[in-house]
């Protein structure tokens, strides 16, 4: 015999649940709206200052420099000299060798760690290492931009000649060590993920850990690894206490680490302490090289997303 007291509690109780079933979605929804609006408002501010910033200097002489009166070829960035010139190349030329370097630190230690976290080490070891190994993440950039000028350019100039004060080789070998947690972390989460059969299979055909480890464990989570790379490099270009403390702020055109380089991030840095005037040229040119650093940063995203779908194994 059915009690009608309970059946109608039972109902009361679905009710309340739905509703606050229905609660947290809105509540998600306005969380991701609040997201994706915010991403288009910061594109919109980027876009619309880097078109007035068009209005005033040719996309040919931001992208390609300019010929000067006595018909000679410039590609300098100078928005805040008598003499202005907006070729972007030397700021983006700065980034890329400053990433390079970074890269050249971080890719080979932050994969060797994710190795030896995954294969070599034992559980209690790796619980230990992983926390401290993630602290590094955790340094301001501010710290590394300074322990880069005042204690690892003073130890390169002794064996490296020709070394400026500012440089990027000392801003780029900083940066590698900034980014090794998050390769590292990466990389071990990709790795972690391979089933342990496979590993089991190998051992059982007589394969050694360095076999398992570079043959097995290394394939099966490149799709990971690659994305971990390539995160590793837009955070490497976004980087910007780091190169504007020790690489400098003189945009040149060269490919030698030792001379102090200009990137774009320490342009963004400069204006920002408010010596230029809003709506000046110099101002607007903030913005451009933002949208510049933009696009760049979402190529990244999508050359990692495709090289992801590319190299990603699916395990039954």
């Amino acid at each position: 015999m059915s009690n009608p007291e309970g059946d109608s509690l039972d109902i009361y109780q679905r009710a309340d649940r739905n509703i606050r079933e229905s609660l947290i979605g809105y509540a998600l929804l306005f969380c991701a709206c609040v997201s994706v609006l915010t991403t288009i408002a910061i594109v919109y501010v980027l876009a619309s200052e880097t078109i007035n910033f068009f209005g005033k200097v040719s996309v040919g002489e931001f992208l390609f420099g300019k010929t000067l009166n006595n018909g000679q070829y410039t590609c300098t960035w100078s928005p805040q000299f008598a003499d202005k010139n907006f070729c972007v190349w030397p700021t983006v030329n700065g980034t890329f060798i400053v990433a390079i370097l970074a890269m050249l630190v971080a890719t080979p230690l932050g994969l060797a760690t994710a190795i030896y976290l995954t294969e070599y080490a034992s559980p209690r070891i790796s619980k230990i290492l992983r926390p401290a190994i993630e602290l590094l993440a955790g340094v301001p950039t501010v710290v590394y931009g300074y322990f880069a000028l005042t204690f690892v350019t003073p130890i390169l100039a002794k064996i490296i000649p020709g070394l400026s004060g500012f440089n990027a080789l000392s801003a780029g070998l900083v940066m590698g060590v900034m980014i090794i947690p998050t390769i590292a972390s990466v990389s071990t989460d990709a790795m972690t993920a391979v089933p342990r059969a496979l590993r089991e299979a190998a051992y059982g055909l007589g394969s050694t850990k360095k076999e398992v480890a570079t043959n097995v464990v290394f394939p099966a989570a490149l799709s990971g690894i690659c994305a971990a790379i390539i995160l590793g490099i837009s955070r490497a270009v976004g980087e910007t206490m780091i190169v504007a403390i020790a690489a400098g702020q003189r945009p040149v055109l060269t490919l030698d680490p030792r001379q102090t380089v200009g990137t774009m991030t320490a342009y963004i840095a400069q204006v920002a302490k408010g010596d230029s005037r809003v709506g000046s040229v110099e101002y607007q040119a903030l913005f451009a090289v933002g949208m510049t650093l933009f696009l760049i940063t979402l190529a990244l995203n999508i050359i990692s997303k495709q090289i992801s779908k590319r190299f990603q194994e699916t395990y039954e």
